[in-house]
């Protein structure tokens, strides 16, 4: 039985997956198992942000894993300790609690948003505006903060206490934020929705209103953060820095790791016995986000992304089948004029390139290492798939 037919037998068939079975990794290149290689500007879905095995990253987390491989969160470690501290300094937040994914990291939000406020205001204040078109999470709770009536089937009922307000709608916004909200959860740049990023305006008027009826405000930087958008955090592009902030997907290179990230007003929300998690914080884990956290905030490194970001735009302006682009940094979206993203995706797998979809458009996500030489190759090949 070959490894498909194998893992097909015994893996629920949750995921559509493509036909690559993939064997091994380097840089930002990976082979499947008959050794044919492809250049990746996904990134494990902006995961592997140091691509596949950087050697630094390799050596911090193999070291970790011959020291210790986890500890109970009733005790303390040293590189849980080096790698808060880091993080808090280097994102500008106050304390934090670590998880495993960016789903747990959203729930850890929702609940600390609605604990901030029945602690402060008592019951009735607990409804959270999220957007339409946002992505949150699987779980139930962000499931239902999720505004995609197309993946809200099959579950009900959904979790009570989630408002939809239309992006980019200050009016719409400003009807539904009532004495019964206590937070606005958003993306700057809606991921999944389309790689859409908000507007300026609409940005600062969450803040403002927000400020006013002292309703939090809740970043889902989940898929932008840890420098995928050329900052560290894509709140920085808009001037914001949110009550709270997720994180997951780049944050260790790899490994599941999540974490949520408290201002002032919500670092002392939660206490003993109000949240948890088993394997958040585990070492291994920090040992692989301090390997990125290093490289991120080493001189030049953002605005390297920056300046890769640009040269991918660049390249793609002349290619008649696009439309438009959208995004920010190396969170990029293509809009296709006649092609389906999808049928490009399948035959940049076949020419040896790892592309994504977001809705309509195709998406990338390279890692933030990539060089030019690799760009300039991917770059033709999804080119030559798209003006055949």
């Amino acid at each position: 039985m070959n490894t498909i037919d194998k893992f097909n037998s015994h893996v629920t068939h949750s995921y559509s997956r493509y036909p690559l079975v993939m064997e091994k990794g380097s840089g930002r290149r990976c082979k499947d198992e008959n050794g044919k290689e492809y250049i990746d500007l996904g990134s494990g879905v902006g995961t592997n942000s140091l691509g596949y095995c950087d050697e630094k990253w390799a050596d911090a987390v193999c070291a970790q894993v011959r020291t210790l491989q986890h500890n109970s969160n009733y005790y303390y470690t040293a590189v849980q300790a080096e790698f808060a501290e880091k993080l808090c300094e280097t994102a500008g937040y106050k304390s934090l609690f670590f998880c495993n994914s960016g789903a747990e990291a959203n729930e850890c939000a929702i609940k600390t948003a609605r604990k901030y406020s029945f602690d402060k205001y008592g019951k009735g204040r607990h409804n959270i505006i999220t957007l339409v078109n946002s992505f949150h999470g699987r779980t139930m709770a962000t499931l239902s903060a999720t505004g995609q009536d197309v993946f809200h089937n099959y579950f009900f009922p959904f979790l009570e206490g989630f408002i939809n307000v239309t992006a980019n709608d200050i009016d719409d916004l400003k009807a539904k934020l009532d004495d019964t909200v206590c937070a606005v959860m958003i993306e700057y740049i809606q991921g999944e929705g389309g790689v859409n990023a908000l507007d300026k305006k609409f940005v600062d008027a969450i803040y403002d209103l927000c400020a006013e009826k002292d309703v939090l405000v809740i970043a889902d930087e989940v898929q932008t953060g840890v420098g995928r958008t050329g900052k560290f955090l894509a709140g920085e592009h808009f001037g914001k820095k949110a009550d709270i902030t997720t994180l997951a997907k780049g944050i260790a290179g790899g490994i599941p790791m999540g974490a949520c990230l408290f201002g002032e007003k919500c670092s002392e929300v939660l206490t003993p016995g109000t949240h948890g998690s088993t394997f958040g914080g585990n070492p291994i884990a920090c040992a692989g986000g301090l390997a990125v956290l290093e490289r991120v905030t080493s001189d030049g490194f953002l605005d390297e992304v920056t300046e890769k970001a640009e040269y991918i735009r660049k390249k793609l302006e002349d290619c008649s089948e696009i439309e438009s682009i959208s995004g920010i940094g190396l969170m990029i979206g293509i809009t296709l004029k006649t092609k389906k993203a999808s049928d490009v995706v399948k035959k940049a797998l076949e020419n040896g390139l790892l592309i994504l979809t977001a809705k309509e458009k195709v998406r990338l996500l390279p890692p933030l290492t990539i060089d030019m030489d690799e760009i300039d190759k991917g770059i033709e090949i999804l080119k030559q798939i798209l003006e055949e």
